[in-house]
């Protein structure tokens, strides 16, 4: 196994607090973290194969999943090891390429944003809706620059247009993290940009963002740290210019990995 390293933020509140975390499937442990700390302030990518745990650690820290009990295991979110999932949801922004498949619905933009109020799919007759949550809503779209589509079905829109509806819906009630799973999988060229531009504008907002991607080039210049997962495990954490590099992602991978970096950003290729 690869060394395990880490960057801390030793002034800021943790976050997210991991120790002897694992979660089983079908009979089979398919996550198994034994340390990780993320600090308030802090930008992590998460990257690694298919396969490697990367979407099941994400649905721990959102308490999507839950892990095995021991007496060593901790998983605290905020100082907290319980949570409402509805009261965590202000805490926590989700955008995942899951999210956008159960989005894809003839619910229009803006009631899909809503909905984010509710933490459902679209609205319903027994969700209460106020010219406030409206406001709040058309905001986190114009912040999207999605606005002019709010009347529009969530069916009719292209990818990248999708995926930052969702960003706006994930944004709508100002939470601290932006936990984004994939979140880019599938866009072309103009709509990346403008995910990564989002990231910028997240980072400016002071929120902590927890990317998980296939694609160095989606790490952006603000992100620092850099988290690499394989079978389940956590197998190197640190810098980007110290995980980085092409003998340690080969190693993961299984493959080789070429690496270039230009203008603070990294790119790779097989």
């Amino acid at each position: 196994m690869l060394a395990q390293r880490g960057i801390f933020f030793m002034h800021s509140q943790p976050i997210v607090e991991i120790r002897n975390a694992a979660v089983r499937r079908n009979g089979k442990i398919i996550l198994d973290v034994s340390s990780l700390t993320i600090y308030e302030g802090e930008h992590v990518a998460v990257i690694g194969p298919n396969g490697s745990g990367k979407s099941t650690l994400v649905q721990l820290i959102s308490k999507e999943v839950h892990p095995l009990w021991s007496a060593t295991m901790r998983c605290v979110l905020f100082d907290k090891d319980r949570w409402n999932l509805l009261e965590l949801r202000r805490h926590l922004g989700v955008v995942s390429e899951s999210m956008q498949e159960l989005c894809n619905t003839n619910f229009r933009v803006l009631d899909i944003v809503l909905s984010g109020f509710f933490s459902s799919i679209g609205l319903d007759f027994h969700h209460t809706v106020d010219e406030n949550m409206k406001d709040a809503a058309m905001k986190a779209l114009d912040g999207q620059r999605m606005g002019h589509l709010a009347g529009k079905s969530m069916r009719s829109l292209s990818s990248g247009e999708a995926r930052r509806v969702l960003l706006a819906r994930a944004s709508l009630l100002e939470p601290e993290v932006m936990l984004l799973d994939e979140a880019v999988s599938n866009l072309d060229f103009p709509a990346k940009q403008s995910f990564r531009d989002s990231l910028k504008n997240f980072h400016r907002s002071n929120k902590t963002i927890i990317l998980v991607t296939h694609d160095l080039s989606d790490i952006i210049e603000e992100i620092n740290r850099v988290v690499v997962m394989k079978e389940g495990k956590i197998v190197a954490d640190g810098s980007k210019t110290e995980v980085l590099n092409e003998s340690l992602l080969s190693d993961v991978y299984g493959t080789r990995v070429f690496v270039s970096r230009r203008e603070g950003r990294f790119t790779a290729w097989c």
